[in-house]
């Protein structure tokens, strides 16, 4: 186990942490694309050059760019922070800096001499991506403050004059101290990229470009600092090559194409259909998979982002705005009226450049290839799944390719043990065992025994393991010959049904149908290698949490003082927080257990599906913990669980099986919506822990 302060150290705590700035700039910016491209259009139109020029309607062209673009940016940072409250005094705060940077502006060309050139005016962007989530944050920390001890009557009138006096403070601030820091930060920039176009290599941006996208760094270059400058450029001279250098979909085109006509197996099936949604649907994340299988090919797409960049630069082409997804769709209605045939030649050039490149590496290697496939692993699966890993959550796209991974494997033995597999196999893989015991059981199927255990405590026994995404690849090192099955939502995967219909046909004697989604291999969240078809077999309950219905669990596991509700919201970590020191009150754990469960969540997440996660510690912190318990906390403000929304937080610390037992039976309770709308209207911890008590008895 590794404390968080060494976990920050790590190389990979720090790509995450960039991935997660630039994650959070690019939802500030995302939701505003449809306000870019409306400007964009009234560019394209209305200006003195544009397609129909019309002076009335030109002059929305400045102040839509000026004012109303970086507030609508400002207001979704300020909302993402604090809802509306925060949206609000981010605006406000913003607009502050707007003018502020006006009032500089326009005194520096009051006394620039006759005859000077003047300075035009700095857009806010970057001061918006600033000015909108700090205001935010603070108006939230100050309400805080006074939370609970206003007199009933008065909340509208201290809620309304703190955000209105918090705005006006933040405003003189933005006004004085950040306007003169960002028109700072605009003119390093400008001059940095003027000096890289100046002496023709701006083509260099692609060594960091490319590889920064093939793992998911980029948005915090193309939010934070290309999206800025290029709309800044696009308003001074029509359009800007900025917008070209990240969203240029000829390097995944051309890489897609050399996988199509010179890769092997999985991945040569898959790279036409996936050149399809890259080019045309502009998801370029379909691409990195390939990349990751073979990581000399970051050469290929450097070549193929440089030469589109000299094309572009060589011909003076750019984009009216952001081309967002990058499709050639979105890219070519993007286009400055005077640029298309660069930026089509430049869309050309970066394609066949990539191909070419791409396919030299690719017959370098084919033999060694062609020798993998035969011995039965590619690779591209695992590319897949590491492609996933650095996003850092589920994509349907990437999982579609590892659906295509597996091909149509056919089962080549019963499956009669079914294991679950999670990192400490004490509490996920616990409750999805027992969901998938209770269908098999429904189903009247016998002879599948069905367990769990920690991924590192596989034997090479199972002939079916189920674990999350994230995890597939650990475990298809340990059972190499299993079949396996990948799974978000443990609470109601659409993979436990497709699992049983397998075994159903199986115990009839049938084989799985062509496009049987669990014996190919080919569901979004599910991938196989080896594998069965012809069972027979009978379900029997064995392992862990034992056969049979589930006996009452100890007091000492859940206990009335371990279970609470909250009527407002928290984050993951004052959650994780919460539920560790619930843990260690009840004597269960240490203080360090905490880092575990954070060690945890930043390995894969614990959310279950049904608005439920359940955080333990990793398999390595065992010696944190020093017996049973369970914390139950019911969030009615909800818990933002990196992306899922998740109101119940069950902690998990446990020694020998007591907690699976009930474990089992929450999980029973979570697979029932009725169950679920019982919890959720509990009126008290009282109230809520006799009903998780409940699930113990005879009534279920």
């Amino acid at each position: 186990m590794t404390d968080t302060s060494t976990a920050a150290k790590q190389p990979g705590s720090l790509r995450v942490g960039v991935q997660r700035f630039g994650t959070f700039l690019s939802g500030m910016i995302m939701p505003n694309i449809p306000a870019l491209i409306t400007w964009g259009i009234f560019t394209a139109f209305f200006i003195a050059d544009g397609w129909t020029p019309n002076e009335a309607l030109s002059t929305i062209v400045g102040p839509m760019i000026h004012y109303l673009l970086p507030i609508l940016v400002a207001y979704q940072g300020g909302r993402m922070i604090y809802e509306t409250r925060g949206a609000v005094v981010g605006a406000i705060a913003t607009f502050g800096a707007i003018a502020g940077s006006d009032w500089i502006i326009a005194n520096f060309n009051a006394a620039l001499p006759e005859g000077e050139p003047e300075l035009g005016q700095i857009h806010m962007f970057i001061g918006a991506m600033i000015m909108g989530p700090l205001a935010a944050w603070i108006m939230k920390k100050l309400d805080a403050l006074w939370e609970g001890r206003i007199k009933a009557g008065f909340e509208m009138l201290v809620n309304m004059f703190s955000a209105g006096i918090f705005g006006f403070i933040a405003a003189v601030f933005a006004f004085y101290v950040l306007a003169p820091i960002v028109n700072w930060i605009m003119d390093v920039l400008s001059g940095a990229v003027g000096w890289l176009v100046e002496n023709g290599l701006l083509p260099l941006t692609s060594i960091l470009i490319e590889p920064a996208k093939v793992f998911f760094l980029n948005n915090a270059i193309n939010h934070g600092v290309l999206t800025p400058l290029g709309l800044a450029q696009a308003d001074q001279d029509g359009k800007s090559v900025l917008f070209l250098l990240e969203a240029n979909p000829g390097v995944g085109l051309g890489l897609l194409l050399a996988f199509s006509v010179f890769g092997v197996g999985a991945a040569r099936a898959s790279a036409p259909g996936a050149a399809l949604i890259q080019f045309v649907g502009g998801i370029h994340e379909v691409y990195f998979p390939y990349v990751l299988m073979k990581p000399a090919l970051l050469i290929a797409v450097i070549a193929g982002g440089m030469s589109g960049v000299f094309v572009n630069v060589l011909f003076g082409t750019g984009l009216r705005g952001p081309a967002s997804p990058g499709s050639i769709i979105a890219v070519l209605g993007q286009t400055a009226s005077d640029s298309y045939l660069g930026v089509i030649l430049a869309v050309v050039v970066s394609a066949a450049v990539t191909f070419v490149v791409a396919s030299v590496i690719l017959r370098a290697s084919r033999k060694r290839d062609l020798a993998a496939e035969a011995a039965g692993s590619d690779g591209f699966a695992d590319a897949v799944a590491r492609t996933e890993a650095n996003k850092g959550k589920k994509s349907s796209v990437l999982s579609g390719l590892a659906g295509g991974a597996a091909g149509a494997a056919v089962a080549t033995r019963p499956i009669e043990k079914v294991i679950f597999a999670c990192d400490a196999g004490m509490g996920s893989s616990a409750m999805g065992a027992s969901v998938l015991r209770n269908k098999i059981k429904q189903a009247g199927i016998s002879g599948v025994s069905v367990t769990n255990k920690a991924i590192a405590s596989l034997d090479g026994s199972a002939d079916l393991v189920i674990t999350q995404a994230q995890l597939t690849d650990r475990a298809r090192q340990r059972e190499q010959g299993a079949l396996h099955v990948s799974v978000d939502n443990f609470m109601n995967s659409p993979r436990y049904d497709e699992v049983v219909d397998l075994l159903r046909a199986q115990a009839n004697g049938e084989t799985p149908a062509a496009n049987d989604p669990v014996s190919t291999g080919r569901p979004v969240d599910a991938a196989a290698t080896g594998a069965s078809t012809t069972a027979t077999g009978s379900v029997t309950t064995t392992g862990a949490l034992g056969g049979g219905p589930a006996p009452a669990a100890e007091d000492s596991v859940l206990t009335r003082g371990s279970v609470r509700i909250h009527a407002g919201s928290a984050t993951r970590e004052q959650a994780l927080q919460e539920a560790a020191d619930i843990l260690a009150s009840a004597g269960a754990v240490t203080g360090g257990y905490f880092d575990a469960m954070l060690a945890r969540e930043q390995t894969v997440s614990t959310y279950m599906g049904n608005e439920l996660a359940i955080p333990h510690g990793t398999n390595e912190a065992k010696d944190t913990i020093l017996g049973s318990a369970l914390s139950v906390v019911r969030y009615d403000g909800g818990v933002d669980w990196d992306g899922d929304a998740v109101t119940f937080v069950v902690g998990i610390a446990g020694k020998g099986d007591e907690h699976l037992r009930i474990l089992s039976n929450v999980a029973e309770l979570f697979s029932d919506d009725d169950q679920i709308a019982r919890l959720k209207a509990a009126r008290s911890p009282e109230e809520l822990y006799e009903l998780f008590q409940s699930v113990n008895g005879e009534d279920r």
